[in-house]
């Protein structure tokens, strides 16, 4: 690991260190590790995501980087199948990227193989507020208007019925009216 830091004479001070980089020399001798990314369909804000790399032969490290980083995000030894297994708990939108991983041999941490091929970690945007399951707003409106528009045709063909009802035994009770027998 290297680290920076400047000294100055006027006036006199001495830098902070530089946060350290790690000098790695890739070796193309090296294949590198295969990768499957693993979730639950879709990712969504505060899942969690598994990533795992594994190689053939075991012993070394497994490194997994994400694109745009000059230094990976996370190394692990490899387990007795020759694999390393990245877990991404509570992923955020800062999670969403390329994913690839790197061997390191046993014995020799500054050399590497090639990234692997890639793969691409996508998150779904959740719904403004819980519970909206899945309508669109403007779908929900829709639906709330025709269902209002049902309820007042059911209540003003139920008021025309008792009217009419109404007006049919007022007319049956006046004086001279026509008797109905019903049947």
């Amino acid at each position: 690991m290297y680290r920076c830091q400047y000294h100055v004479s006027e006036p006199l001070g001495t830098s902070e260190k530089s946060d350290p980089v790690e000098l790695v020399l890739t070796d193309h001798s090296f294949r590198p590790p295969n990768i499957l990314l693993r979730s639950e369909e879709p990712v969504v804000l505060g899942s969690n995501v598994t990533i795992w790399c594994w190689r053939q032969s075991y012993g070394g490290t497994i490194c997994l980087h994400k694109d745009g980083r000059s230094v990976p995000i996370r190394c692990q030894r490899t387990n007795w199948a020759g694999m390393a297994t990245f877990t991404l708990s509570g992923v955020t939108q800062a999670d969403t990227g390329t994913y690839r991983c790197s061997y390191r041999p046993e014995g020799r941490h500054l050399l590497s193989s090639p990234l692997g091929k890639k793969v691409a970690l996508e998150m779904t945007p959740t719904p403004a507020h819980p519970g909206a399951g899945g309508l669109p707003h403007g779908n929900l409106v829709v639906a709330v208007v025709r269902g209002c528009a049902a309820a007042l045709v059911f209540f003003l063909g139920l008021f025309f019925v008792l009217d009419a009802r109404s007006l049919w035994i007022q007319r049956d009770r006046s004086p001279g009216a026509e008797q109905v027998q019903w049947l």
